[in-house]
């Protein structure tokens, strides 16, 4: 197995996205775009499988039809088809049939974008997301299938609900789903809070370690490795604009706080946006493109 990490949408929100260091004085890091962080995964018996898709190609030539004119105004998206999944799979020398599989995080604009580039992959997603968008007596069910934009699935992607196995558990967190079909270690781990059935996922690299993409759990690395969380104050709004149980969200950025200071020597978390997580994990991977 070999996991890419890749930025699959720079996004140059205004005011600039700058680190707010807990002192509050001048900023400790560079300033950057926040990013898309998706994860390409090469393997042996279940083809290739995107984490997340970004923005895809058809957002970059007509983003206020795909994505929405309000959001391509307040998000700032660069709108670069280099960045797109699309493209950096095929950089990487394979074909889009190749991606066998797509995990998502959610069904959020940011998170499907690339679903229309791999029209023949099995989309797998949390069974609480997969009933919110196809349950009319469901919770945020409107909300959520007014979130899954018309333009990411008018190509009717192959939406499969993950399978929930009894009681099962990772690292304390329950109600973990199992992808249909994949035969590799990968967990979709509900992330309460941000969209009806949001959920992280959890993939087992060959050294043992687990990678766990955190989706829009929190945006900012503050948020879990500083005591008390230190949001951050252009994405905070978003956060509130878009989630759906402001309790259950701040429990679970409680929670993988605790998940990282308990067991950092097992698992690296990150999320969707930050982009200095993305700066550090693509220097260790090698991304195939780096989006700058």
């Amino acid at each position: 197995m070999r996991i890419h990490h890749l930025n699959c949408g720079s996004l140059r929100t205004i005011p600039p996205f700058g680190a707010v260091p807990a002192t509050g004085g001048p900023g400790e890091l560079p300033e950057l775009p926040a990013v898309c962080h998706c994860l390409l995964i090469e393997t042996d018996k279940d083809g290739l499988i995107l984490v997340d898709t970004g923005l895809g190609t058809e957002d970059t030539r007509r983003p206020d039809r795909t994505l929405g004119a309000d959001w391509v105004d307040y998000a700032q998206p660069a709108l670069d088809p280099r960045e797109s999944a699309l493209h950096q799979v095929v950089r990487l020398g394979y074909a889009p049939r190749d991606v066998r599989h797509i995990v998502l995080t959610h069904l959020h604009r940011d998170h499907t974008g690339g679903l229309a580039d791999f029209p023949d992959a099995r989309i797998h997603v949390h069974p609480e997301e997969y009933r919110a968008v196809t349950d009319p007596s469901a919770a945020h069910h409107r909300h959520s299938v007014d979130a899954f934009m018309p333009a990411h699935r008018a190509h009717g992607p192959l939406l499969s609900p993950a399978s929930v196995e009894g009681d099962t558990a990772w690292f304390g967190f329950p109600g973990v789903a199992r992808p249909q079909g994949l035969r590799c270690e990968l967990l979709l781990v509900p992330l309460p809070g941000h969209s009806a059935g949001h959920a992280g996922v959890g993939v087992r690299a060959d050294d043992g370690r687990w990678l766990l993409h955190a989706g829009d759990a929190y945006m900012y690395h503050g948020e879990i490795d500083r005591t008390p969380p230190l949001d951050h104050p252009v994405l905070d709004p978003v956060q509130q604009g878009a989630q759906t149980d402001a309790a259950a969200r701040a429990a679970t950025r409680d929670r993988l706080r605790d998940l990282v200071r308990d067991h950092a020597d097992e698992v690296t978390v990150f999320s969707a946006h930050d982009p200095w997580e993305y700066a550090r994990l693509a220097a260790v991977t090698g991304p195939s493109w780096d989006g700058r």
